[in-house]
């Protein structure tokens, strides 16, 4: 799995004043928790840039005062304004503790509906899931060559080991549906037979 180096510097002055000083001098304030013991610390802008404008899901290796801490992105704050990345909060993985993520989907094969002319409409482009960091992955696949005209591929369809997907089961994935050009044959082709 892909992962991202950020060197940060701990802080160890909280609240406005000490957060817009650290955004005055480039940096964005950040905040690691779920381990031992919740790190404040604070890393340039450009550092958290592949994590974040990414649709990947990838871990983030942050070395603050000598140690590593390996994490994933839980939550972002924007400035109101200009929408500059204001706040970023990381989730440390701890081995025996499982995590929720949002793990993107990877759509695999060409459908049987889109080979009849059908169009492929992606519903859902990520799931959030329950496990351990060690079963955790760039992407869940779903394969989707038997998917047929006017079918659904749904999330109690989506197979995944040893990941619990916490997303309503009878909500659609994908679907192929029919397109214009499609539907007007079929009529003109009823219309013939009358």
């Amino acid at each position: 799995m892909k992962s991202v180096k950020i060197e940060g510097k701990s802080r160890s002055e909280h609240g406005k004043k000490a957060t817009r000083k650290v955004r005055s001098e480039g940096d964005v304030p950040a905040v690691i928790y779920g381990g031992k013991e919740t790190i404040h610390f604070s890393a340039p802008n450009i550092s958290f840039r592949p994590l974040v404008y990414t649709p990947d899901f990838q871990l983030a290796e942050v070395s603050v005062d000598g140690k590593t801490y390996n994490c994933i992105l839980k939550d972002l704050q924007f400035d109101v304004l200009t929408d500059e990345l204001s706040h970023v909060d990381l989730l440390e993985l701890v081995e025996d503790k499982k995590v929720v993520a949002n793990l993107p989907l990877k759509f695999v094969g060409q459908p049987e509906g889109v080979k009849a002319g059908g169009r492929l409409e992606v519903k859902v482009k990520s799931l959030k899931v329950r496990t351990y960091p060690k079963f955790l992955s760039e992407n869940i696949e779903v394969n989707i060559e038997s998917l047929q005209l006017n079918g659904n591929v749904r999330v109690e369809d989506v197979k995944a080991e040893n990941i619990e997907i916490m997303n309503s089961p009878r909500i659609p994935v994908a679907s192929v549906v029919m397109t214009r050009a499609l539907k007007q044959a079929e009529n003109t082709e009823t219309k013939g037979k009358k």
